[in-house]
C-alpha cells in the first residue's frame, strides 16, 4: 500500500504542476491579446480623427481631402496602454499610424500594431 499511495502523490503532483504551467501559459496569453486589443481601439480613435482631419475642409482646419499636415494629437501621443507615433509623414492619400505598447509581453517585445488609414478605410496589421 505504501508504493500505491506514493505513486499517487506523485501523479497529483505532476497534475497540479501541468495545471499551473497551462494556467500560467492561458493567463500570458490573454493580458497580450487584451493589450493588442486596446492598442487597436485606441488607433481606431486616431484613424477617425485623421479622417475628420481630411473631410475637413482647409478653412476649417482640416486637410482639405488630404492627410498632409496631419498629426497624432499631442494629448493622444501616449496613454496607459501605449505609444502612437506616425511612421514617417502623412501623405495626400494616406497615414500610416503605430501602435507600441508599453509593456514587454513576448520575447522582450512591446505589443506593436500598424494601422494605414485611408480616406474611408483602414487597414490593421499586427506586428508583434
Amino acid at each position: 500500500m505504501g508504493q500505491q499511495q506514493l505513486l499517487l502523490i506523485v501523479l497529483g503532483l505532476i497534475l497540479v504542476g501541468v495545471a499551473v504551467f497551462l494556467g500560467t501559459a492561458l493567463f500570458t496569453a490573454n493580458a497580450i491579446e487584451a493589450k493588442r486589443n486596446n492598442i487597436i481601439n485606441d488607433l481606431l480613435h486616431l484613424a477617425s480623427e485623421a479622417q475628420r482631419y481630411y473631410k475637413t475642409p482647409m478653412a476649417m482646419g482640416g486637410g482639405s481631402r488630404s492627410f498632409v499636415g496631419w498629426e497624432v494629437p499631442k494629448g493622444l501621443k501616449v496613454n496607459a496602454d501605449g505609444e502612437f507615433t506616425i511612421e514617417a509623414t502623412a501623405s495626400a492619400d494616406q497615414v500610416i499610424l503605430i501602435g507600441t505598447g508599453n509593456d514587454i509581453v513576448q520575447d522582450n517585445n512591446a505589443v506593436q500594431v500598424k494601422m494605414t488609414v485611408i480616406q474611408d478605410d483602414y487597414t490593421t496589421e499586427i506586428i508583434h
